[in-house]
Order: C-alpha cells, then structure tokens, then sequence
C-alpha cells in the first residue's frame, strides 16, 4: 500500500517561511470556513465541479507515494480548463503575507499539474484564488495560467525538496534498523508471564488486531509491549509507535524503557509530547503572536533547528526539546510537533489521537499502515474518552458579557444583539423546567434555536475580534467563544449515543451534550492505525472493556496471572461490616477497629482508602481521635506536584513506627505510584467504590440497559471495581513485596463481585468477626516470619 502524501501536507513542509500565527485561527473558522466553501460553490456554472479529486502515484526516495488532494473547483471544458482555490479569513487581501499567497498559491499550482497529468491534453491551466474576507463579507478573486512546463517545472521543485527531507528520514531508518534486529531483551530472563505477553503483542501486529491485554502489576507490561513492536519495525511491519496514557508517571516509565534499550545498542528517535500550558516558556505567555520571538519568522529557523536537535539527539524529552528552543528561538510547543514527524515513537496523552478537537492532524487525517498504538492503563481511557466526546455551555459567563457589554463602547450593537439573543434562548429553554419545579431534565435531540442563536453569536464575535485591543472584556468574550466552537464541534458528533442534559443551580443554566457511548469513535481512531494494543493491570471484566473501549468482533483478548507467589498478600474481606450510604455511621465503630486490627498487625505503612472525600475526612477524623498515638497522613483536596512528593516521601523504607495513609478511591494516589517492598505492606479499601448516584451516570446505565448490556454494572459498579483493584495493586509491586488487602464491606464477598475477581484474588478469605480478623491478620505475619 503506498504512503499517502496530501497536497496541502506537501505544499506547507516545503514552501512555508515566515512566522508561526496564532493557531486559534485556523480553529476559529473551520466551521465558518466550511459554509462559505459551500456558499460559493453553489454560485459557479453548470461545468463546475466542487471538491474535485486528485491523485498522482509517485515513487520517492525508493517509496511509493499517493500524492492527493481535492480542488476546491475544477472546470472542464472544449476551450479548456480552470481551477479555483477558495480561502477565507479576516484579514484583508492586500495585507495578506507574501508566505500565505505562497501557500495558496501553491497548492493551486499543484492540483494544476495533477490535473494535466490525468488530461494529457491540456496545455495550460487557468488558476483562481478565490479569497473570502469573512468580517466584511468581501471576496477577491485572483488569475493565473499556468502551463505545462511551468506546472511540471513548480512540481519538481517541490518534490526535490521534499525528497531531500525523505532522504533525511530514510537514512535514520537505516541506521535504525540493525540495531533493532540486533536488540534483545533488555533483561537478563523473563519474568514470568513477560514472554506470553511480548508473544502476544508480536502476533497483534502482524495480524492487524487490537489486542486487549490484562497483566497485573509487575508483569512489566511496558517493556512487553514496547519491545515487541519495536522489533515489528525492525522487521518493516510498521515504522512509527504511539505509545498513549493517561498519566505523566507512564510516560516516564517509557521513556525510561526506550533509555534502557538504548544503553543496549538501540538507535530510534523518541519524543515526549507535553501540553502546551507547561512546555510554552513563561515569557511567551502574554504576548500575541505578532509580538512573540519564538514565533516571528519560525519557519525560516525550524528546518536546520530540526536537523540540530535530530543529528545530536535520539530521546526528545522535554528539556531536550526546551534547549534546542531557546537556542534557536523556537516556540517550543510547536517544535516538538514538528520534530515529532521525524520520530519512531511519539509518548503522549490520549488526546492526541482520541479528542476530536486537538487530536495531531499532522498524522491521524488518514489511515495510515505504518502506524501502530500503545494504550497504557487502558481503563482511564472509559471515562476520559466521555470526557473528550461531551461538551457544555453555561449561562452565567455570558450573564458577565451581555451587562459588561451594555457599557462598553467596544462593544458593537451586533454583539450585543447576539449576546442577549442567545442568553434569551436560555431562558426560554430552561422556563418549562422551573415551571414544573424541576432543576435538571434530559432530551434526546439538540434544541434548533439554542444551536442557531449560537451560531449567529460564533459569528457575530469572530467578525467583531478583528482588531480589537486586548481588554479584559475581549479576553472574556475570546473565552465564550472558544467554548462555544468547542460546544459546536461535539455538536458535529452528536447521534443516539448521546443525550443533552439541562440543569439550573443558583440561576446558572448549564446545557450539555452527554456522550454516553464514545466506543464508535474510539474504533473509528483505533481504525486510523495497523493495529492496538489496549493493556492495564485491571481490565475485568475483559467483554466489558471491548465493549466500550472500541473492541471490534476480531478483537483478541489476553488475561495474565500475576507473577508473585499467591502466599505473599492476604486478601481479607469483613463480611461484618456495611458501608453503604444510610449505613456508614452505624458501620462507623468496627470500620475503626478493622483498620486499627491491620495495622497492629505489624510496624510499617498502610495506605486506607475511602470513596469520597467528604467520607474520607470523617473517618479520619474519627481514627485519630479514637488512637491518637498512631502516625496518619491525609490526602487534601487540592494537592500541588509538591504536596503530592510530600505525602509519599512519608512512606520510608523500614519505618520504625507505624504510618496510616488516608487516601481517596480512585484518587491520584489509587494508581500510578509505586511503594516497593516495606514502604507498603498494607492497603485497606471502605466500601465497593459505586460512583455517587447521579442524574448523568443514571443516564449511562438507561443507555446500556436499551443496548440489552448490563446497565448498571456498566455506570456503576465496573468503574467502581475497577478503582477498587487499581487501590490494591498499590500493594505488591516486587517479587519480594508482601503485604495484606483488607476488603472492609460484606458487598466484596457477594458473587455479583466475586465473579469478577482477577485469578490472583481467587484466594480471598471471608471474615465474619472482628476477632477473625485479628487472627487472620497475626496468622499472616506469623507465617511470612517463619518462611
């Protein structure tokens, strides 16, 4: 299959000089610049045919190429043949940059020359810019022919310049690949369970699957994962990785992977993506573009700034990416984008390929073979890709606008026609609401008013931006309106996966469109790939998260047994003790005594986690009071990168007094942090973790129900579960660890949980006293002491 090149792709790598604008711009208009597209098509002639198809097949640098693309225009007729080219923006004509009539003219020039390729008999071509001043509604149209020669001459051009960067890439490749082929494992043996799962993945790739693998911590779940498909590519199956999380602390364990494989011979190209708002220098934080260094005449440094920073370095991590930045005054977000294209594997977020809005354009248009995904922690991507799919607008910001707008001057009477019009439809949405006595309500299709109201808004703002001074209140008006283009892209989702949501609390009225059901849009990026590997500690059940996580019929599942001695943890569960709602304070008493039971046990450092944090802070508060002798930490509700170092630096190698942590159930200390050997020897969990009834998880579990699934496991007990076993894999993270998992609600011993236990929690034992407990808590200890 041959590697597909866009037209526009081409034009913008090889001509593109100048300064890097703002990329609000380009997401500002894509809706508005759409409509006038189809406006302006509308009004051409009888011949003309809209977004009219090229492709050429191209072999470069030993590669074969499609090079495609789609004219906005083309007209073929007995006197000959034209081509047009719409754009639209802002900015008047006349002040456009030299660099952006290159572009567009460019990308013209191109289709001209596909175009003669396929109609041997042209000789020339008419080319038309047609450009579309969005503010005042202005179009200037521009005329060029071009001739066969000349279009063949600018083509040539372009493709030797291109292929000189082709080249680039394919001498990397080839320095790459032996090192690969020569690479093995970069541990003296396997652990167990290691190879089977390396295997696993190795066979995913070569057949084009996802694979959806369950293997407990200390499996070295990234190590089997990345190795293997690192070898795929040194066997020319695919030739790029993306390894995705969740979390900063994954992303630093592949990284350090990649530094282990390294020191063993590896030559590849990494990079770390990092969000904008910590990789943007401070400096660069108030200016506009048009006054930020970093960005005025960007693209006259970015190509011998990439070659400098990819001959010298092969992990592009974030101070390599900074350093090379500042040396040659390069914003630095921007960089690694760039320098991220001439990478075999890129480490980021999930956003980067699942969120709609901010996924990498640059590489997920198109399906692409090459291309291969790493999923890690797969079970936070449920409920973040829910978050990607749903978006909401509340009344309250633009309550702010429509009165500062009454006295501003700067404000036209357009925009605040626009802005009372649309804080009106609120109003009118939401007064059936308050007229029944309600505060929330669900409907299944989009209210066609709000919608045209906030259109008439998106636009009437995006005209009005134009040259306006920076101000308090334009900086408010920027900030609704990036969240209604927002609000309107999910809008372009929404089907019967969804659900719109309408709530008023203290007179804010918030509308919400609810992605119930993000799975067909997960396969649908999964799709854009050879193939995926979705792995966790905690994917059980495993039916469920194919189901929701984009699994298809061809999907393979892999479940591994942990690689630790059963014998080293002890899972307890107090068959005594209740911990649901109207429950808790009756409970209250021998919750106390259980995790005082665990921890008298033996010295050393306990984690208790709770489900929530109001209930996380009376039991605390209970437990010191009752043994205020007993060392506790507890987790605060706002917590800095510092805070949280801070907390987890109590936990010390052979303490010598006791320390009790008190933690939230599915909090930032549930999951992504490791407590070798004594510095946790025991975790205890209070309730089952059910999610707090809510109106919007009662909507998911109604949803499911309709799809003949398990509804409420689906919203609430799963997740639930699965908060639950990411808590007590905090525990046994060596072969050496040991410890004790204290299960504190009869709930746990129940077979709607049991049958979902992973093979290494099949030894649970029930307690039905307290004084059970104590004696299975000192019968562990006593039998680690004498083994």
């Amino acid at each position: 299959m041959p590697i597909k090149l866009g037209v526009r792709e081409l034009v913008e790598f090889t001509l593109r000089t100048g300064d890097l604008g703002s990329t609000s711009n380009s997401q500002n208009t894509a809706l508005l610049g759409a409509r006038i597209h189809r406006r302006l098509q509308k009004q051409r002639g009888e011949n003309y045919q809209k977004e009219y198809y090229l492709d050429l097949n191209l072999t470069l640098n030993g590669a074969d190429y499609l090079l495609h693309g789609r004219a906005d225009g083309v007209t073929l007729t007995d006197d000959g043949a034209s081509i047009e080219e719409i754009k639209t923006s802002e900015t008047v004509f006349d002040q456009l940059s030299e660099n952006t009539l290159t572009l567009y003219w460019g990308q013209v020039k191109l289709y001209a020359y596909l175009l003669m390729q396929k109609e041997p008999d042209l000789d020339d071509v008419t080319l038309t810019l047609t450009y579309f001043q969005t503010n005042t509604e202005t179009t200037t149209q521009t005329d060029q022919v071009i001739s066969r020669q000349a279009a063949k001459d600018f083509f040539d051009k372009v493709i030797a310049e291109y292929v000189t960067w082709l080249k680039f890439r394919s001498d990397l490749r080839e320095r790459r690949d032996p090192t690969i082929q020569q690479l093995t494992f970069p541990f003296g043996h396997y652990r167990p369970g290691q190879r089977e799962l390396a295997v696993a993945v190795y066979k995913t790739i070569l057949t084009n699957k996802r694979l959806f693998a369950e293997a407990p911590t200390g499996t070295g779940k990234t190590i089997s994962t990345l190795f293997p498909t690192i070898k795929a590519i040194g066997e020319g199956v695919i030739q790029r990785i993306f390894y995705l999380t969740a979390k900063q602390s994954t992303r630093t364990v592949a990284e350090e992977a990649i530094s282990l494989m390294a020191s063993q011979g590896l030559k590849l190209k990494s990079i770390t993506l990092t969000a904008k708002e910590k990789i943007q220098f401070p400096e660069e934080a108030d200016l506009q573009p048009d006054e930020n260094p970093y960005m005025l005449g960007y693209y006259d440094r970015l190509k011998p700034a990439l070659l400098d920073l990819i001959d010298h370095n092969d992990q592009l991590t974030r101070p390599v990416i900074e350093k090379y930045a500042r040396k040659h005054t390069l914003d630095p977000f921007e960089f690694q984008l760039d320098a991220s294209l001439f990478c075999d594997i890129v480490i980021g977020d999930y956003n980067y390929l699942f969120d709609p809005q901010v996924h990498l354009q640059r590489f997920f248009t198109a399906e692409d073979p090459d291309n291969f995904f790493l999923i890690d922690e797969a079970h936070n991507l449920v409920s973040r890709s829910r978050e990607m799919y749903s978006a909401e607008l509340t009344s309250r910001p633009l309550d702010r606008l429509v009165e500062q707008s009454r006295d501003l001057k700067q404000a036209t009477p357009k925009l605040r026609r626009r802005l009372q019009d649309l804080r009106a439809t609120f109003d009118d949405i939401v007064a059936p609401l308050l007229q029944d006595g309600k505060t929330d309500t669900t409907f299944l299709t989009p209210p066609e008013d709000f919608n045209h109201d906030l259109s008439r808004l998106v636009e009437a703002i995006h005209d009005w931006l134009v040259d306006q001074p920076q101000t308090p209140f334009t900086q408010s008006i920027l900030d609704y309106y990036f969240a209604a283009i927002s609000y309107q892209r999910i809008g372009e989702y929404y089907d019967d996966t969804y659900r719109m949501r309408l709530a008023v609390a203290d007179g804010n009225i918030t509308i919400k469109q609810l992605c119930l059901d993000p799975s067909a849009f997960l396969a649908d990026s999964l799709a854009l790939g050879h193939g995926a590997v979705l792995f966790s500690a905690t994917l059980s059940p495993m039916d469920y998260y194919q189901t929701v996580l984009g699994g298809d019929t061809e999907s393979l599942a892999y479940q591994l047994n942990s690689p630790f001695e059963p014998q080293h943890q002890a899972i307890l569960v107090t068959n005594y003790i209740q911990t649901t709602y109207k429950q808790r304070n009756a409970n209250l008493a021998n919750i106390l005594l259980a995790i005082k039971t665990l921890v008298d046990g033996k010295t050393g450092n306990y984690l208790i986690f709770l489900p929530s944090y109001s209930y996380l802070l009376d039991v605390t508060q209970a437990f010191q009071m009752a043994y205020p002798h007993i060392k506790t930490v507890v987790q605060q509700s706002k917590m800095a990168e510092a805070d949280r170092t801070a907390f987890l630096a109590n936990f010390v190698a052979d303490p010598q007094e006791t320390l009790v942590g008190f933690a939230l159930l599915g909090g930032i200390f549930a999951e992504g942090i490791d407590l070798k050997a004594d510095r946790l020897i025991g975790v205890g969990v209070v309730s089952v973790g059910l999610p707090g009834i809510n109106p919007e998880t009662d909507l998911i579990r109604d949803y499911f129900d309709e799809q003949s699934q398990q509804g409420f496991a689906f919203a609430y007990q799963l997740p639930g579960l699965n908060n639950v076993f990411q808590a007590a894999g905090r525990l046994i993270r060596g072969s050496k660890d040991v410890g004790i998992i204290l299960l504190m609600d009869q709930r746990f011993s129940s077979p709607r949980y049991t049958n979902l236990y992973p093979q290494h929690w099949q030894h649970f034992r029930r307690l039905y006293r307290p004084e059970q407990l104590t004696t299975a808590v000192q019968n562990f200890w006593h039998q680690e002491v004498s083994s």
